[in-house]
C-alpha cells in the first residue's frame, strides 16, 4: 500500500469498483480529520472565510450527520434514527458550547463504523429508500449503495476543499 506523506492511504490505481469506492471514501474520510490535526478549540471553532460562519469542528459534526443519515436512515431502513446534533435543518453546522473536537471526532468516526458495518456484504446494487424530501427532491424513492457511495466521496471533496480554505486561514497550513 502507498501512502502520502502523512500517512493517508492513496487509492489504488487499480482496484475493483466496490474497492475503489471505498478507499476513496476513506482517503477523504481521513483527510478532514487530518485538517482539524493539531488546532485548538477556538482555532477548530474559527470560522475563518467570512461571510461564512462554516467552521472546521462543524464539519466534522456535519460529515456525522450526512453518514447518519445515508447509511442508517436511508440505506438501512431507519428512518426513525434521531439527529445527533439538533434537528435536520442544523446538520451538525450548529455548534454546542459543551461539545468539543474530541466528542465529535469520536461520534464522527461511530457513525463512520456503523456505515462499514452496514454496508459489508451488501452489493452496489442493493437499494436504499429516500425521505419524503428525498423523492420531492430526486424525483423516485429508491437509490443504490453504488450512487451512496459516489455521493459520500462527493460530499467530503467538497467540504475537504472548504477544509483546506478554513485551515489555511486559521494557521496558513496547506495541502492535500
Amino acid at each position: 500500500m502507498v501512502s502520502m506523506p502523512d500517512g493517508r492511504a492513496v487509492p489504488p490505481l487499480h482496484a475493483d469498483e466496490r474497492a475503489m469506492l471505498e478507499a476513496w471514501l476513506d482517503f477523504h474520510r481521513e483527510t478532514l480529520a487530518l485538517k482539524c490535526a493539531g488546532l485548538d478549540d477556538k482555532q477548530l471553532r474559527t470560522a475563518s472565510a467570512e461571510p461564512s460562519s462554516m467552521t472546521l469542528l462543524g464539519l466534522v459534526r456535519h460529515m456525522a450527520e450526512v453518514e447518519r443519515n445515508w447509511f442508517r436512515r436511508i440505506f438501512a431502513g431507519r428512518p426513525d434514527t434521531p439527529w445527533l446534533y439538533g434537528e435536520a435543518k442544523d446538520q451538525g453546522f450548529v455548534l454546542d458550547a459543551d461539545e468539543g473536537i474530541d466528542e465529535a471526532l469520536a461520534a464522527w468516526r461511530a457513525e463512520i463504523a456503523d456505515a462499514r458495518e452496514l454496508i459489508a456484504g451488501a452489493s452496489l446494487d442493493d437499494c436504499g429508500t429516500l425521505t419524503e424530501e428525498g423523492v420531492r427532491f430526486m424525483g423516485e424513492e429508491r437509490v443504490s449503495l453504488r450512487w451512496i457511495l459516489v455521493h459520500l466521496v462527493e460530499e467530503y471533496a467538497r467540504h475537504n476543499g472548504h477544509a483546506d480554505l478554513l485551515r489555511e486561514r486559521i494557521d496558513g497550513a496547506t495541502g492535500s
